[in-house]
Order: structure tokens, then C-alpha cells, then sequence
């Protein structure tokens, strides 16, 4: 059985476990992310809102402030106050960044953009969006009413009051920045009914002659204005509100909307503070922003590490039953109940299923090597079970004094030959068994073929002669190879008795030696019975035979040509035979060659 090695990349099974660790550290390091996101964005937002609102609501302090007073003298102590309840220092210059006044001093250097411009003549609308009006309502400079003027509207607000509850209308009254009082009654048309038609509510819309000596300025400030546009002027219908005289050429509502914010800012313009450059800022250096984990994003860390925990057991949990299923198969097939190994099916196509197949392979040898062994066992006890029989069976009969050697002289030859034959069969095993260890031992050294041929021939001259066998042999020019010269002449020996054994009566054997492709080439050729092309992948195997009925009627112990294999690797070459029946066969040794002379 051949197992094959390789794995393809997409099936292996170090990217399988890679792939699922690196899909659980992304899902990890991903809903990480999120949540560190999602909680670092929320702090950030909330942090800027808070800062956002603490921004506004020092710069509408601040509005206030230079709305109400013609300078920014004095200023300090708000400035204390607002950085107190805010957290945040507070600088303020003026616009070409001189100091005026800042909560607490410091080293810190001032930031390169200004968080706002102070201004009540143009606020920012970024910082109050409740309004579209960029003057500011507490910036009412000569519209301010005198002491008396407020005591006499408050005292026509109480009796109106008065007058309204006693018609069951409930009324309020708060000031305006300027001091003049207001009603409010409610949005109820019946309400508003009551106040235009009874309790004299009409003495609150007088104006003043504070009024109307700073409204008439302004008037006439708007009328300028537009003359100086070549516009036609405009008439006012109430405070701060002109529409245009009646005419083909009129001025339109935007003209006179930016002629009264022009004509205003220039009225209020000595009464307020000189805008200003609003710096707020962390007292700290440190820029980091400190935020603690509501119990909702507690909720959800845990909510989500349970998420990626569980994904990361399941696939853990599919895996590894992925994974142990083939190996428990393999456990069982090693633990069979009659001790024989079941194949187990090699359905995967990863190191998993190479594993399986290596398992498979290994069994499939190991009860080969079974067979073999048992085999080999039988085999060596019907090879010694013979001659011992036949030296027994002569012993017995020497002892019962039907026979003795001294008067029967091929008893005696038949003994010696019996044992020699347990001798060849034990000397044979000896050296398989050290060859298979790797310990047979060499002694390599140059040796010239001719020599070895012509012993090897020369020893098996008087079993030819007997077989009526002609061996010949002859080499080509004067190989020389690097051998152990006992060994190499043991196995040309296995092969030319065996040879001679499977040659009839008037055969031919020959031997004969050269070099080819840079090999030493030894081939044994015989005239014999040949050996059939089936039994061929055999005939280096122990105890095998041709002759399936084991008959030893040619000798031999059915370990000669199993030595020859081991000698002729054990001197790093090769052996292989052909044959065709009927006419022959032909072994041949092949051999590293040397340069080196032979002595």
C-alpha cells in the first residue's frame, strides 16, 4: 500500500486550526474594538456635550455680563465663579490677545483658536441656537428705563393684575432687561381677549419718553442709513419694527433689517462691553478623557464576551470532534476483540487521513511480516524436520543393530551430507538474520572480477561434472570492483549451484563480467527449466520455491538467492532476474564500479 505525502494547503490541517484561531482572535479582537468604540465614542460625546454646554453656558454669562456693563472692569470674580461650577479655566483677551481678565493664572499657553468671540452686538449662533437674533436682548443701552418710569408701569401692571383676577384671569408679571414690565396671562384666546379690551392693559404699550427719546434716535439712524444706500426711507410701526413708505421704488424688508442691526449696534455701541476672545480650556495638561463604564456598556461587554466565548467553544467543540472521531476509530480498530486490525476507511484528505492511511499501511505490512514470519517458521522446520527425521530413523536403526557404519559406508556418506545440510541451512539463516539487523559485516576492498569468477567456477566444476553440466565464464576486459571478496564470491556461488541445480543433463551455465554505465555488471545465465513470469517477484524470497510440493530433490535450503539480495545491497547495488520457461534464465548483479587497481 503506498500512502501519499502530500496535503493540499487548503485541506491541511495546520491551516484548519490556524483558520479557526485566527477566526476567533478576529471575532475577539473585532467586538473589542467595538466595544472600546462604541464606549470611547459615547465618553467622547458626552464629554464634548458636557464641555459644549458648559461653553455656552459661560459665554451667555459672559454676553450678559457685557451686555449690561460699558466695560469689562470687575469682570474677575465671574470669572472665579463660572470656573468653580464649570471645572474649566477661563481667559479672556481682547481680540488681538491681550489679557483682560482669566479665572486662575497659568503657565498653560493659551490655545491657537479662541473658543468664542464675547460679543452682545453679534452672538454666536453656534452657542445659541434658541435664537436668531445676533443682538443680544439684554443689550438695551438708552432703551434702559429710569427709576421712576419702572415704579409707575409696575404700579399699572399690579392694578391691571387686579383688575384681571377679579374677572377670574390670572396674570403674571416678569420684567424685561430694560425694566419695563410684562403680562402673561396665557396663551387663552379668552385671556387675550380680557387684555386688549378691559382693565386698561394699554398703559403697559405706552412708550416712555426714555422710549421714545432713544427710539426716535434710532429712527432717524435707520432713515439715514438707508438714504445712504439711495434707498427711500421707511416708517416705524412699533419698537424695532419699520416697513417701507408706500411708493414705486421701496426699500425691501432686508435693506431695512440690516440698516436697523447697523443703526442699533451703533446706538448700544458705548453702552456694552468691546467684544472679547473667549478661551476655555481643562486646567489639566493631560488631554486624556476619563470616563467610567455605565451599567449599560457593562451589560454589553459581558453580553459580548459571553457571544465570542460561545462561538469560540463551539468551533473548539467542532473541531476537536472533527478532529478525535477518526482517532477513535483507529483506537477501536487497534483494540478489536480478536486482536486483528479492521482497516479503517481513509475518507479525509488531510495529515488526519494520512494518518489513518499510515495506520493502514502499517497494519497491512505488520500481518504481512506476520504471514512471512510464520511462513519462514514453517519453512525452517520442514528444512531441518528432514534431515533430522532421516539421521534419526539411521540412529535408531544403528542402535537396534541392523545396520552400523563400519559395514555400510553410505550410511555413513548419507549422515554426513544430512549435516551438512543443517549446517548450510543454519549458516544461511545466520547471515540473513545479521543482514537484516545491518550487522554483516565487510571487508571491502579492490578485487579483481576474473579472480572471483574463476573460484566461484572452479568450486562448482565437480557438481557440474556430476549434474552433466558445462559452466563456462569469461569477462570483458579487467573490471575491478571495491567488494568484500568472500561475500561477493558467496553470492555468485548461491547463484551458479542454483544454476547448475535447475539445468538438465547436457545444460549450459555461464558467468560472465564487465562494466556498463559506470556499473560492474555479473550475470549468471543457465539453459534450465526457466521460471514462469508469475513466480518471477518471488524468487528472492525466503524459503520460496517453484516447486510448490517443497521437494528437495535438487538440494539447496531456499535461502540462497534471499542472501544474494542482502549481500548485493549490502555493497550498495542491485539484483534482478529474467527468464523466459523452457529456455533459461538469467540473473544479473549490478555494482558500483571503482578506479581504484586491484593489488
Amino acid at each position: 500500500m503506498t500512502v501519499r505525502r502530500e496535503v493540499p494547503l487548503r485541506r491541511s490541517l495546520l491551516v484548519r486550526l490556524l483558520s479557526i484561531s485566527l477566526l476567533i482572535v478576529v471575532c475577539a479582537i473585532v467586538t473589542a474594538a467595538w466595544l472600546a468604540t462604541r464606549g470611547a465614542t459615547r465618553a467622547i460625546e458626552q464629554a464634548q456635550g458636557q464641555a459644549l454646554s458648559d461653553d455656552a453656558q459661560v459665554y451667555d454669562t459672559l454676553v450678559g455680563y457685557a451686555a449690561d456693563h460699558a466695560s469689562w472692569d470687575g469682570v474677575d470674580g465671574l470669572l472665579t465663579e463660572l470656573a468653580g461650577s464649570t471645572g474649566r479655566r477661563i481667559v479672556l483677551t481682547t481680540l488681538d490677545r491681550r489679557l483682560i481678565a482669566q479665572s486662575s493664572p497659568s503657565d498653560q499657553p493659551l490655545p491657537a483658536r479662541a473658543s468664542a468671540t464675547v460679543d452682545p452686538l453679534r452672538t454666536d449662533p453656534v452657542l445659541r441656537p434658541s435664537t436668531s437674533e445676533t443682538i443680544d436682548a439684554r443689550a438695551v443701552g438708552p432703551f434702559r428705563l429710569t427709576a421712576a418710569e419702572r415704579d409707575q408701569l409696575h404700579i399699572d401692571a399690579q392694578a391691571i393684575v387686579r383688575c384681571l383676577e377679579g374677572r377670574g384671569v390670572r396674570a403674571v408679571v416678569h420684567d424685561t432687561p430694560s425694566g419695563r414690565p410684562v403680562l402673561n396671562a396665557g396663551d387663552d384666546p379668552k385671556t387675550q381677549e380680557h387684555l386688549r379690551s378691559s382693565c386698561s392693559s394699554w398703559l403697559l404699550l405706552n412708550h416712555t419718553p426714555t422710549e421714545a427719546r432713544s427710539f426716535a434716535e434710532l429712527d432717524t439712524a435707520v432713515n439715514d442709513c438707508l438714504r445712504d444706500r439711495g434707498l427711500p426711507g421707511a416708517q416705524a410701526l412699533d419698537m424695532f419694527v419699520w416697513r417701507p413708505h408706500d411708493g414705486a421704488i421701496a426699500p425691501s424688508a432686508e435693506h431695512i433689517d440690516e440698516c436697523v442691526a447697523e443703526a442699533r449696534r451703533r446706538q448700544l455701541q458705548p453702552f456694552v462691553a468691546p467684544a472679547a476672545l473667549l478661551f476655555t480650556h481643562s486646567p489639566s495638561t493631560s488631554s486624556r478623557t476619563e470616563f467610567a463604564l455605565s451599567d449599560d456598556d457593562v451589560v454589553r461587554i459581558i453580553a459580548a464576551t459571553g457571544l465570542v466565548l460561545a462561538v469560540a467553544v463551539a468551533a473548539t467543540t467542532l473541531l476537536a470532534t472533527r478532529l478525535t472521531r477518526p482517532l477513535r476509530a483507529l483506537i477501536a480498530a487497534v483494540r478489536g476483540p480478536d486482536g486483528r486490525w479492521t482497516p479503517v476507511p481513509a475518507t479525509r484528505r488531510d495529515e488526519i487521513g494520512l494518518l489513518i492511511a499510515a495506520f493502514n499501511d502499517l497494519a497491512a505490512r505488520r500481518e504481512q511480516a506476520e504471514e512471512r514470519r510464520h511462513r519462514m517458521v514453517n519453512d525452517v522446520a520442514h528444512e531441518l524436520r528432514t534431515p533430522l527425521t532421516t539421521i534419526r530413523s539411521w540412529l535408531e536403526a544403528t542402535q537396534d543393530g541392523l545396520t552400523t557404519p563400519a559395514s555400510d559406508p553410505a550410511l555413513t556418506a548419507l549422515l554426513l551430507n544430512e549435516t551438512l545440510h543443517l549446517q548450510y541451512v543454519v549458516d544461511d539463516l545466520r547471515d540473513l538474520a545479521a543482514a537484516d539487523a545491518g550487522k554483516l559485516r565487510l571487508n571491502p576492498e579492490p578485487v579483481r572480477l576474473a579472480d572471483v569468477l574463476e573460484e566461484v567456477v572452479a568450486a562448482h566444476s565437480g557438481a557440474a561434472d556430476a549434474a552433466d553440466v558445462t559452466v563456462t565464464w569469461w569477462t570483458t576486459g579487467s573490471p575491478v570492483v571495491t567488494a568484500d571478496a568472500v561475500r561477493l564470491r558467496q553470492a555468485v556461488g548461491n547463484l551458479v549451484s542454483n544454476a547448475v541445480r535447475h539445468t538438465p543433463p547436457g545444460g549450459d551455465v555461464t558467468v560472465r563480467g564487465g562494466v556498463d554505465a559506470g556499473e560492474v555488471v555479473i550475470e549468471v545465465a543457465d539453459t534450465g527449466t526457466g521460471i514462469a513470469p508469475e513466480d518471477l517477484p518471488h524468487v528472492f524470497e525466503r524459503f520460496w520455491r517453484a516447486d510448490k510440493s517443497r521437494s528437495r530433490e535438487t538440494g539447496g535450503s531456499g535461502l540462497g538467492l534471499a542472501i544474494v539480495r542482502q549481500l548485493v545491497r549490502a555493497h550498495g547495488g542491485e539484483v534482478e532476474v529474467t527468464s523466459t520457461p523452457g529456455i533459461g534464465s538469467t540473473f544479473t548483479l549490478r555494482l558500483p564500479a571503482t578506479d581504484t587497481p586491484a593489488p
